[in-house]
């Protein structure tokens, strides 16, 4: 297969990538040259930029794009036009957070999604970023029709390579040993994909034409916050004490969910969905997801490679933090 990739140096661009190199195609990736740039040397490296700098493309025939990078809808929409002549399908990587969640609406692919009041706002915000990701896949699906493009919508992408420390502080800090800080309930449901496995099956999918919208998310069955630490605890070995602190004491001392714990939503009703996304069309359409425990080990093994990496964005729970929590909480 004839392969464009954008954005396929960082994270899950990178993984599909390797995979699609490994698998024997013939791969073309686009990108500005900032990330990674030395990777993948037996790939054909097309340096451009996809706002306004995409005429190294023009002309070229692809049998696949997939679009790893695209959070503003003009910006999307002139590499889904550019293309179209001469690309037979086209795979846009979404978000879960495309969803008008408001009051739990839910995750039907094809429900409510967020909307925007300004549709030609183009600064991505925490507001902003799932309403201008709605409109990107709009973008793709007007240019390429029903019949020819693919929208996957990812929950949390996790594993190695992940710049974000979103799933990466949970298996690190449990290493560490000792008094970690669990917080709400070890019955709170939640929802990751290994990076690896998304990766495999996005260029599976592609490469077989698979269209429509798929939420990509996992694993297979329920996975709830105790028992992803209590695996993090016996896969690295560590001397760790899970001590769980309910939420409505740890939000009445300032700690913010999500931002300074990971994986913590808080029991807010409103975002509950988002640790209930079916995973069930996805994986009829040929997603794996490998067993956890492989996911804990390779972000450990990954993160202790790379701990001091600039790139890595960290969380807000310092250990000295911590443990001013567990004195004052007196647990």
């Amino acid at each position: 297969m004839r392969l464009l990739v954008i954005g396929g140096t960082a994270f899950l661009g990178r993984h599909i990538s390797e995979q699609a190199l490994a698998q024997g195609h013939e791969l073309t990736l686009f990108h500005r040259g900032r990330t990674n740039p030395d990777l993948f040397p037996e790939a054909e490296h097309v340096l451009g930029d996809r706002d306004g700098g995409l005429e190294p493309l023009r002309g070229r025939a692809f049998d696949a794009v997939i679009d790893t990078s695209g959070y503003v809808p003009r910006v999307v929409r002139q590499s889904a036009e550019l293309l179209e002549p001469s690309v037979g399908h086209y795979t846009f990587i979404s978000t879960v957070s495309v969803y008008d969640g408001n009051g739990g609406a839910g995750s039907d692919v094809d429900g409510p999604v967020g909307t925007i009041d300004d549709e030609t706002v183009e600064e991505v915000t925490e507001e902003s970023y799932g309403p201008l990701k709605a409109l990107c896949e709009r973008a793709v699906e007007e240019t390429y029709g029903a019949e020819r493009s693919l929208v996957i919508r990812p929950g949390l992408i996790v594993g190695p390579d992940d710049p974000t420390d979103r799933f990466t502080y949970w298996p690190a800090r449990v290493a560490e040993g000792g008094r970690v800080l669990a917080p709400g309930s070890p019955a709170a449901p939640t929802q990751i994909i290994d990076v690896r496995d998304l990766a495999a099956w996005t260029l599976d999918a592609t490469e077989r034409r698979v269209t429509g919208r798929f939420n990509a998310v996992g694993p297979e069955r329920p996975l709830s916050l105790g028992h992803l630490l209590e695996r993090c605890v016996a896969v690295s070995g560590a001397d760790a004490e899970i001590v769980w602190v309910p939420s409505a004491e740890l939000i009445e001392r300032g700690v913010e969910i999500w931002t300074d714990l990971p994986l913590w939503l808080g029991e807010d009703p409103e975002l509950a969905w988002m640790d209930r996304v079916d995973p069930g069309p996805a994986i009829a359409a040929g997603l794996r997801h490998r067993p956890l425990d492989d996911t804990i080990a390779a972000t450990l093994a990954w993160h202790r490679a790379n701990r001091d990496l600039p790139s890595r964005a960290g969380f807000s729970m310092t250990p000295e933090r911590e443990s001013q929590l567990l004195a004052e909480l007196s647990v």
